[in-house]
């Protein structure tokens, strides 16, 4: 409430200093233009003039404060763009975090919250069409837009084609590390290629892993951010597929057995009192999931189907996009993780630490740190140690007080802002530090590695991570369990090289190792 307060005091000042300026303008235009008119009326007899010192003073008192007032709205603009973002934040959270009573039906495209149908055609790429589905579910509808299936499944850090499908912890490694999204405009679905060297358009920095066929905090998800990516198997294979399991009649589907899935989708919405008659198979109540799938409108309604409550895969896997910001929140992503989530690491105890030191580019300061919560209430505290040496095994100890710390309620991706920002040198070692506390977990620490699946290629030399028990002895996890850390570091430019390094700040937004 106080930072709400805070910040809409700012926003009150702000424009009542707009409204100042341009009323002192105006009022300043007026006097002049009457003085002239006057003046032309006396004659040039009666013509009264300021000395050339005041005169000269008052028209640059003016000019400046024309000048400033492009500054001032771009301000008040950027106060208003982060206010509103901060609100919808805020209440995402709610609806996610607090008791809240949620209705026996909702339906987000009666909301205009989810984008338009698509079709994946032949190939395997419903994961990243579900992926970004969900991402510009959340946007809307304040934001539409249209993201490239394409550009994600063509990143050349994952090994398997677009007729080889995908899963969640690649969209999720694509989107984190700002590998994406970009536009269909740039980056056109089917064409079998896609072209180098584009930028992200938006930058997904939170992102929340719900728990399996937890059905409540999925319909909250839902309300608050438009979709949530799930998978199930289906014996459809495309839309003109039939199925025992399916009734082309009512869009209903159920598979009641345990089976690994086989499709992704996006839950949209649900209806407690679906009737159980829709569907073919016996199921024991009333009750489904509304869900947008990628095989065009031709297929269920209008490309939306209805999935039961009691279907045995659906809710497995459900993935929430919780928090995508503009391009330029930050400078620079320092990283070692481009493939993401793939395992864990730890002692076998509830809590480890673990670091990542990276070599600033230039003189920057270190506004946050992002990392994964393997599950539900974890615990965590961030550090930020400078001037790493070459062996950081003897100071990554050397902590002061933490710079963030809290509690996370769900597993995911977090991106934790510092309390006080870092400064470091153009060419300084730093190294961002965090202890991770998560209950029942024998490893608690995500890291990146080789599994074997041949689904990503891994780059061991684009890190340098340590893990520790008790935060005191370190080992190097590159060489000692050929893995990296997933710990990102989020930096801006110095304040006061912000005019100098103004041209460059755009030219390569993401850095590794």
């Amino acid at each position: 409430m106080q930072r709400l307060i805070r910040g809409a005091w700012l926003l009150g000042a702000v424009s009542a200093t707009v409204l100042l300026l341009c009323g002192c303008s105006y009022r300043q235009e007026r006097r002049f233009a009457d003085e002239r008119e006057q003046t032309a009326d006396r004659g040039e007899k009666e013509k009264v003039t300021l000395p050339s010192g005041e005169a000269d003073k008052d028209f640059l008192n003016k000019q400046e404060e024309r000048s400033r007032l492009p500054l001032i709205a771009k301000e008040v603009s950027e106060a208003i763009r982060r206010r509103n973002q901060w609100m919808r934040q805020e209440e995402k959270r709610r609806i996610l975090e607090e008791d809240i009573v949620l209705p026996v039906r909702c339906d987000a495209r009666e909301a205009g919250r989810t984008a338009p149908v698509e079709d994946q055609k032949d190939l395997g790429t419903c994961w990243a069409f579900s992926s970004l589905t969900a991402v510009e579910n959340a946007l809307l509808p304040q934001e539409v837009w249209d993201f490239s299936e394409d550009h994600m499944s063509h990143n050349p850090h994952f090994i398997l084609g677009q007729e080889n499908g995908g899963e969640y912890t690649m969209s999720m490694a694509y989107l984190l590390s700002w590998q994406g999204p970009v536009t269909e405009e740039q980056d056109p679905y089917g064409d079998g290629i896609s072209p180098e060297g584009l930028k992200p358009v938006k930058h997904v920095q939170e992102v929340r892993v719900l728990p399996e066929n937890d059905r409540e905090m999925i319909k909250r998800a839902v309300l608050a951010c438009g979709g949530v990516q799930s998978s199930l198997y289906t014996t459809l294979q495309n839309r003109r597929s039939q199925s025992k399991y399916y009734n082309p009649e009512t869009s209903a589907y159920c598979y009641p057995h345990s089976t690994a899935p086989n499709h992704d989708v996006v839950i949209v919405g649900w209806d407690d009192d679906f009737p159980a008659e829709a569907f073919r198979t016996e199921v024991e109540g009333n009750g489904a999931f509304l869900c947008e799938n990628s095989w065009g409108t031709e297929f269920g309604d209008g490309g939306f189907f209805y999935v039961s409550y009691y279907d045995a895969n659906l809710r497995k896997t459900n993935i929430v996009y919780t928090s995508i910001e503009e391009p330029d929140n930050y400078d620079f992503l320092y990283q070692g993780d481009l493939c993401g989530w793939i395992g864990q690491l730890g002692y076998g105890e509830e809590a480890a630490w673990a670091a990542n030191v990276y070599t600033a580019g230039q003189a920057e300061e270190v506004a946050a740190a992002g990392f994964y919560a393997i599950d539900e209430n974890t615990d965590y505290q961030v550090y930020v140690v400078r001037h790493v040496p070459e062996d950081p095994t003897g100071v990554l100890q050397q902590r002061t007080e933490p710079l963030a710390e809290g509690k996370l309620r769900q597993a995911g991706y977090y991106t934790i802002p510092l309390r006080k920002t870092v400064f470091v040198d153009a060419g300084e070692r730093f190294a961002v530090v965090i202890h991770l506390k998560t209950p029942g977990a024998i490893h608690p620490i995500a890291v990146e590695y080789d599994a074997g699946d041949g689904k990503c290629q891994i780059d061991l030399s684009d890190g340098e991570g340590y893990i520790s028990f008790e935060g005191q002895r370190w080992e190097n996890v590159e060489e000692k369990q050929n893995c990296n850390i997933c710990l990102k570091a989020y930096t801006r430019i110095r304040q006061e090289d912000q005019t100098e390094q103004g041209a460059t700040a755009g030219e390569e937004k993401a850095k590794t190792g």
